[in-house]
């Protein structure tokens, strides 16, 4: 069931190129795209990580890749590339 926060498929081809490459371990359990409706979940409405709904990843999960992307600077990278686009739309320089 999508939330307000959920990506839709257009924003979700905007922001899958950003994120860091999947390492070569045994298939995972969660998608990126499931792991960052969690994080933007969390972000939008402001509840603790272990009140996610159920029908997302873990909160363990979505905390742990969320401090990864964060000090990777994946978080901010995403923001600058969303903001030029907008910046776009506008059409401001």
């Amino acid at each position: 069931m999508p939330y307000t926060s959920s990506l839709t498929d257009k924003e979700w081809e905007i922001i899958k190129p950003l994120l860091p490459k999947r390492k070569r371990t045994k298939p995972p359990k969660w998608s990126k795209r499931d792991i960052l409706d969690g994080v933007l979940y969390q972000l939008k409405n402001g509840c603790n990580w272990c009140d996610l709904p159920p029908d997302l990843p873990p909160y363990s999960t979505v905390f742990w890749h969320y401090k990864q992307w964060r000090a990777e600077g994946v978080i901010e990278k995403i923001m600058k590339v969303l903001h030029g686009r907008v910046r776009e739309q506008v059409k401001k320089k």
